[in-house]
């Protein structure tokens, strides 16, 4: 079923701006199969016992077909970016840093080939990234420090909703990752529907307080 989806965002990708990259002799659906081969063939298992998979990614594609790329170079990115979020999310591998791709050009690669260089690149203070996506699109990126949730306007995150405690929650970095804690809420928390006092966020949760729904991303 993952590699159903991967294939299925594949087509999507192909199918949108990107189809224009035939016109340079590139073809789009490389630029996915590549990063996706790269992501399962050089998977770890950490300390902690988690998979974690390469989370730079560097392209290298000829100088002429960089040029004629251009202007669309800051969408590829962004969307290899989330290619590769939604295969680790499918496949359950976590990342030691935030997911970086940047596309360069060489006058040592031929037009129409592809190279890939994909590295482990730890996040600032080894913790692995996260954010909080807010019902707005908004992200509240996680590190080193507590963030609070609730009424209370001294709160991190601010909820104007009036089923949310004025002190409902906090997420605090735990091991790798980042775990939520329930602070005696009148409504509770939620994760993926389940009440909870104490969760360690995975890839792709979601937290409700009291009506509101927020995620939890782990790049």
């Amino acid at each position: 079923m993952a590699a159903q989806g991967f294939e299925s965002r594949l087509e999507r990708f192909v199918e949108g701006a990107f189809g224009r990259l035939f016109k340079s002799g590139l073809q789009p659906v490389e630029f996915g199969r590549k990063l996706k081969r790269a992501m399962d063939d050089h998977r770890k298992i950490s300390v902690a016992g988690r998979t974690i998979v390469p989370n730079r990614f560097e392209f290298t594609i000829s100088s002429t077909d960089l040029d004629a790329v251009g202007e669309m170079l800051g969408t590829l990115d962004r969307d290899l970016i989330d290619l590769a979020r939604a295969h680790a999310h499918d496949e359950g591998y976590g990342f030691v840093g935030p997911v970086e791709v940047a596309v360069v050009g060489s006058d040592d690669v031929r037009p129409g080939l592809i190279e890939l260089d994909a590295r482990f690149v730890e996040g600032e203070g080894a913790l692995p990234p996260g954010s909080l996506l807010l019902p707005t699109g908004d992200r509240v990126p996680l590190g080193e420090y507590v963030v609070s949730i609730g009424r209370h306007e001294d709160s991190t995150v601010v909820l104007a909703d009036p089923n949310v405690s004025r002190n409902h929650a906090e997420v605090r970095p735990a091991g790798d990752g980042f775990v939520v804690i329930d602070l005696g809420s009148t409504n509770g928390t939620k994760i993926n529907g389940v009440r909870v006092a104490e969760h360690q966020l995975r890839d792709g949760d979601e937290l409700r307080f009291g009506n509101t729904v927020l995620s939890f991303r782990a790049s």
